[in-house]
């Protein structure tokens, strides 16, 4: 049997789904790297609601996602930028998620790190404000037992008026912070108000103070999470970081040999892509911990493919794939986002990430997402 796809051009293709799901099983975590999945949030889709509302989330499939990433052995990367935070999730919704999601984890042993921003400054803010309001979501994450990433600030990008104010403000966070945070560099094209992020839009000058700020607290940094777009930048700033301070690719394009490393280190990983990828990433991570870096690469390098599509420009819209695949994959009984955001990509983007992951035998019941293929495709008037 086969599937009537929009092949983008007006035409149609026909695709013959696979038939055998990618047999992986859950695990204990890894021992060669430390992986976190930057998680999606669940909308409640009988939620009376505009995409102007607040979040309307359904937590328990929002949870029960958690505990999937979880029992594959991935960490989950929480109330991050593919929970869609700051684009349909605020920071009310947002402390919500990390509280929950917290308890959830220390509930089942799970490993979860959640996301420290300046969300709840609504409008132009002082330097002083974005600290306070960068401390007030600090305390919460440390309080819910979570590990803190420091995310880059829309409000903290509008007020510096340059590099020494991101040094203030960074300096001032991590002296207080009581654990190693994990800071995070964002690019402009996940979020466009991130221009010129650490005082420049220069990336050498950019990279130069982001190195500043690590070299003056190396004991509370955990590590760096860099979602550049750019290997060879990433590569470059993790030789440069101080003794102990980790890598976390958050590269969605070049992720395999990122992780995979070379013969002068390596990255740990905090991706979207590893929603989606989750049973098959593990699996790929555990051959990798045997020492088996070619096993690795022929179990990831193939997904690449997916991942360019589904963070394609404009790339802060890759959340809407990532939730379309999670209702494919029967994760989520339906494809509604907070925000309003499934309307973000088109029925040729959705029918391609459908015929992407299939051939990467992703859907644990192949059936079912063909139906629900199918049920979309119906609703845009294109009959089977």
């Amino acid at each position: 049997m086969t599937i009537r796809l929009p092949a983008g051009d007006g035409g149609f293709r026909a695709y013959e789904p696979r038939k055998e799901p990618f047999a992986a099983t859950p695990g204990t975590p890894f021992t060669s790297r430390t992986v976190f999945s930057a998680a999606h949030v669940v909308a409640d889709p009988f939620a009376d609601s505009t995409p102007d509302s607040p979040a309307a989330v359904d937590w328990d499939a929002t949870l029960a996602f958690r505990r999937h990433l979880w029992s594959h052995g991935l960490g989950v990367a929480e109330a991050m930028d593919t929970a869609q935070r700051g684009m349909g999730l605020d920071w009310a919704g947002a402390s919500e998620l990390i509280r929950r999601s917290a308890a959830e984890a220390k509930s089942v042993g799970g490993l979860i790190a959640c996301g420290v921003g300046t969300d709840q400054l609504t409008g132009p803010a002082t330097l002083d404000e974005v600290r306070a309001a960068y401390e007030e979501q600090l305390a919460l994450v440390e309080e819910s037992g979570a590990q803190a990433i420091l995310m880059a600030s829309r409000a903290l990008a509008a007020a510096a008026k340059g590099p020494e104010d991101y040094l203030e403000v960074y300096d001032h966070l991590l002296r207080q912070s009581a654990e190693p945070v994990v800071l995070h560099w964002l690019g402009p094209m996940f979020d466009p108000a991130l221009e010129g992020y650490w005082g420049s839009s220069d990336l050498d000058a950019a990279t130069d103070t982001f190195l500043e700020v690590i070299a003056a607290h190396p004991d509370k940094v955990d590590g760096i999470k860099v979602s550049l777009l750019e290997a060879q930048r990433e590569i470059d700033i993790r030789r440069r970081l101080p003794q102990g301070v980790r890598c976390y690719t958050g590269d969605d394009f070049n992720y395999p040999e990122l992780i995979a490393g070379d013969e002068q280190g390596f990255s740990h990983a905090l991706l979207g892509i590893f929603d989606p990828l989750g049973p098959l990433a593990a699996e790929a991570v555990r051959v990798l911990d045997t020492g088996d870096a070619k096993g690795f690469r022929e179990l990831l390098d193939p997904t690449v493919e997916l991942s360019r599509h589904l963070f394609q420009a404009p790339t802060r819209f890759y959340k809407t794939g990532v939730v379309f695949l999670a209702w494919l994959a029967g994760h989520q009984s339906h494809f509604t986002m907070v925000g309003g955001l499934q309307s973000a990509r088109s029925l040729p983007h959705f029918a391609r990430a459908y015929e992407l992951a299939d051939g990467l035998r992703l859907f644990p019941d192949p059936k079912l997402a063909e139906e629900r293929m199918k049920n979309l495709l119906s609703l845009y008037g294109v009959n089977q």
